[in-house]
């Protein structure tokens, strides 16, 4: 017994070494404090997820109230994602030049005008016009929220931060489904007026909430700002000595040297932008053209299984069902709106703890059977020639089993992965280049998927989609390594073996069980870099 007592208190003597590192009640106040700052920014995600919500509904009485045909309805309802292309190429240059804060009102005050032109537009052609503003603004904030987000969060909750704008698009959707049903009794010139008009409401509240955040970390140290930058680490970092060396890494991708400690100094030219397209699209090095692939990858695939299709067209695809009343297709489209936003939810508590790839392929996995039986039962209700109960209910039951893995895996991890592989000093553009891969293939889908399933039956339309959905769980297995965790130096060497990253992987943990064996320092490093 005698012996023990003095291991016990050499034990307890170790394990006290790294607790001043990680200090645990400060922690609570500074993850509340990214937390804050991370729902803020990621609100501007809800003009979107609105957008599309409520036009899957006054898609039915615009088309009603203006008399316009079937092609005349999916160029309307898509071509905001085309239109957010503008946006989207526009806001990484934006966001290096007047930072990431500002850029975020930017967007808001874009959107604010869009929807004010929606809800009076008079004609088709006035709604185009109030579509392409409000389509820059949606642009703005898809490529700002989650840059802005993952630059911000410390590493520890990096995964969970930087998909609150996933969350957020499902929040605007729901709120776009209660507004189509909510405004479904209004006289039919002045419901989808009032539907789409109403998005003017959060743009308000999100420019004026934005002021009180903080600017970007990474964007201060890239002006020079030293001291700014240091301050705003110290309150979104899980301790002290995380926020020094986030802040040395961050000095040294912007070619600060790291003796430099004043509060303004004078920063490379080199920093501000030039060179970064050659960079990334002419003269990419393998790990930089790697991680261009998985990050334009991963939004294309996102949006080309469907997910817009069944979102938007959620009415049409349940009026394919048997559901004939207006009322109770846009209860059952509430009930797709409840299905993602639950399970987004869920995603968010997964991402830090499961890890980005486990969440992704049980998704990918989830969504193609999901398409499978959704395309099986819309198949035996289009060629039979009386109500098949037991393929409408197995219809409605796999739409809201896709929107849910959908929303516990590739919705959101397409952000949050694409945020935070790009080293910083190509981020905004290649998250750029992301974004717009991301509202082009969404704005085809939506625009093409009305005439899709007229031509190949709106059974063979699911089909396809799931064909993509099985090469999209291939390209995930094979190119996307695991960057839960990882520092920027770790992703570097990861990127860049394309194939092979399975190896590189395990000559990674082989080195740092060598070298740190899991202590504390080691836990430090793990959690400074790649923000």
């Amino acid at each position: 017994m005698a012996a023990r007592k003095p291991e016990n208190n050499e034990f307890s003597g170790q394990s006290q070494i790294p607790v001043p590192a990680f200090d645990p009640p400060p922690k609570p106040k500074r993850n509340k404090f990214a937390f804050a700052c991370a729902i803020l920014a990621s609100m501007t995600s809800i003009l979107l997820g609105y957008d599309v919500g409520v036009m899957s509904g006054a898609g039915l009485y615009i088309q009603e109230d203006l008399k316009i045909s079937d092609v005349q309805l999916e160029i309307i309802m898509g071509i905001i994602n085309l239109y957010s292309l503008l946006g989207s190429a526009a806001a990484g240059r934006t966001s290096d030049w007047v930072g990431r804060r500002y850029t975020i009102v930017f967007a808001a005050v874009i959107f604010f005008v869009g929807a004010i032109l929606m809800g009076f537009a008079t004609n088709y052609a006035f709604l185009m016009v109030g579509r392409f503003v409000a389509g820059i603004g949606v642009g703005y904030a898809l490529l700002i929220a989650p840059v802005y987000t993952a630059e911000l969060s410390p590493a520890s909750s990096r995964g969970f931060l930087t998909s609150f704008p996933e969350v957020f698009i499902n929040t605007g959707l729901l709120l776009g489904y209660v507004s189509n049903y909510a405004f479904s009794k209004l006289p039919l010139h002045l419901g989808w007026r009032f539907m789409l008009g109403l998005g003017a409401i959060p743009s308000v509240f999100l420019a004026l909430g934005v002021l009180a955040m903080p600017e970007s970390p990474r964007w201060l140290v890239l002006q020079g700002r030293l001291g700014d930058a240091k301050r705003v680490l110290d309150k979104t970092s899980d301790s002290k000595e995380e926020a020094e060396l986030r802040l040395a890494d961050i000095k040294e991708a912007a070619g600060i040297p790291p003796e430099c400690d004043d509060d303004v100094v004078s920063v490379p030219k080199r920093s501000h932008g030039e060179g970064v397209w050659r960079e990334l699209l002419l003269h990419p090095t393998p790990t930089v053209l790697h991680i261009l692939i998985a990050g334009v990858g991963i939004h294309f695939f996102q949006q080309s299984s469907g997910i817009d299709a069944v979102v938007l067209y959620s009415p049409k695809i349940f009026e394919k069902a048997g559901i004939t009343s207006k009322s109770d297709k846009l209860l059952a489209t509430i009930a797709v709106g409840f299905s993602k936003t639950i399970f987004i939810l869920v995603a968010t508590f997964l991402l830090d703890r499961v890890g980005r790839r486990p969440l992704l392929l049980s998704s990918v996995g989830g969504m193609i059977l999901s398409l499978a039986s959704l395309g099986i039962s819309l198949t035996i209700i289009d060629r039979s020639d009386h109500k098949v109960t037991w393929a409408v209910a197995l219809a409605i039951a796999s739409t809201l089993s896709f929107v849910a893995s959908f929303s516990i895996g590739l919705g959101p991890i397409a952000w949050v992965y694409s945020s935070e592989i790009f080293p910083l000093r190509l981020r905004a553009q290649g998250t750029s280049m992301g974004t717009a891969m991301n509202r082009l293939m969404s704005g085809t889908i939506s625009m093409t998927f009305i005439s899709l399933y007229e031509a190949i039956t709106i059974g063979g339309a699911f089909f396809l989609f799931m064909g993509v959905a099985v090469v999209s769980w291939v390209f995930f297995y094979t190119l996307l390594p695991e960057t839960q965790g990882k520092t920027l130096e770790e992703m570097q060497v990861l990127f860049g073996t394309f194939f092979k990253w399975r190896s590189t992987m395990r000559e990674l943990e082989k080195n740092k069980e060598i070298n740190g064996e899991g202590n504390g320092n080691g836990q430090i490093q793990l959690g400074t870099t790649n923000g």
